[in-house]
């Protein structure tokens, strides 16, 4: 039951990143359009939602393994995503794809989204494409049992002086949603801006 309720925040956040970049696609006359409208006036917002982000220039970083992966607003989407079901249930997370489609990863907390805060995890996922044949490895947030620590996530800043959000998480994410699959320590920082 648990797993369909991160499963079902996920995909809602994965599809307002693919609303953004179907409309957006980090095109430089659509970029130029955004960095104009943020300019005059950093109030607006890339999403139609309130309290929905797209970062216009910062980093996110995830290190998984041996690895560590860049994706770069500048020229990739990255969101951040504040959701408010019908319950007044409400989460708030980043969602990101670079501009080849070959790399995504989503990370979510319920609550709200504020500076100064520590949040537990409640859904992570990150796909990779590699090589000419397509294949992807996907990482899911681990669940294994008896696991009570999900990991957290660290917001310092948030929405203020420009920029959008800064700070850290840590997860366990497990390779392809298999229930013996091994778990990994995943580690992140985020440094997004509005501008």
């Amino acid at each position: 039951m648990g797993n369909k309720r991160y499963t079902c925040i996920l995909l809602i956040l994965c599809v307002y990143l693919l609303v953004v970049v179907t409309s957006c696609q980090k095109d430089p006359a659509v970029k130029e359009t955004v960095n104009t409208a943020l300019t005059t006036d950093s109030t607006k917002i890339a999403f139609t939602a309130p309290g929905n982000y797209l970062a216009v220039t910062g980093t996110l970083k995830i290190k998984i393994k041996d690895s560590t992966y860049t994706f770069d607003a500048g020229r990739d989407s990255i969101a951040f995503i504040n959701v408010h079901s019908d319950t007044e249930t409400r989460y708030f997370g980043i969602t990101a794809i670079n501009k080849e489609h070959t790399m995504s990863f989503g990370i979510s907390s319920a609550g709200f989204a504020n500076s100064n805060i520590n949040s537990d995890i409640a859904g992570s996922q990150f796909l990779l494409s590699q090589g000419s044949n397509g294949q992807t490895q996907q990482y899911s947030l681990s669940r294994y049992s008896g696991q009570k620590d999900f990991g957290n996530i660290n917001i310092v800043k948030y929405n203020q002086s420009g920029v959008l959000a800064k700070g850290t998480f840590f997860t366990f994410l497990a390779k392809d949603d298999d229930v013996n699959s091994p778990f990994y320590r995943v580690e992140g920082s985020f440094e997004l801006y509005l501008k």
